[in-house]
């Protein structure tokens, strides 16, 4: 395991971080990109294979983070207040974690230097997904996930 010298997310809450921080706690899951549906009844959020047709496939990151939100208006933009609230997050989000007083994985690019490791491990979208480009979004219930 790389040792990491600085890690500032053992001791700082969100909040309290800068914004260049924010962003590289991301650890390129790009399971906010993936589509979701939700149950109007029951508020149950269901996964689809279905990820933003800005997302590269590949990195799982977005072609255009910068305009992200005038491009795509429903993008979700992360905050502190809402991060609890989204129990669609994966439990190994680090945004998560950090708001729930835990410690990154192992294999975080902030612990372990590299971007690949997430993948690896199989915490990431990546050969799981479809982009939105590829299907009839009228029919984004057909791509649910069990």
């Amino acid at each position: 395991m790389t040792q990491v010298i600085n890690d500032y997310w053992n001791h700082k809450t969100l909040s309290e971080m800068t914004a260049a921080e924010w962003e590289v706690l991301c650890d390129g899951c790009a399971w906010c990109c993936v589509h979701k549906i939700q149950d109007i009844d029951t508020e149950e959020v269901f996964y689809t294979r279905v990820v933003c047709k800005f997302l590269d496939l590949h990195r799982c990151r977005c072609t255009d983070y910068p305009h992200r939100h005038e491009l795509v208006p429903t993008c979700i933009q992360l905050t502190t207040e809402l991060i609890p609230q989204l129990t669609w997050l994966p439990k190994t989000c680090a945004y998560r974690l950090v708001s729930e007083g835990k410690d990154l994985p192992d294999w975080h690019p902030l612990r372990s230097g590299n971007d690949y490791q997430i993948h690896k491990q199989g915490a990431s979208v990546r050969h799981q997904v479809i982009s939105e480009r590829e299907i009839d979004m009228d029919h984004l219930e057909d791509y649910v996930v069990d």
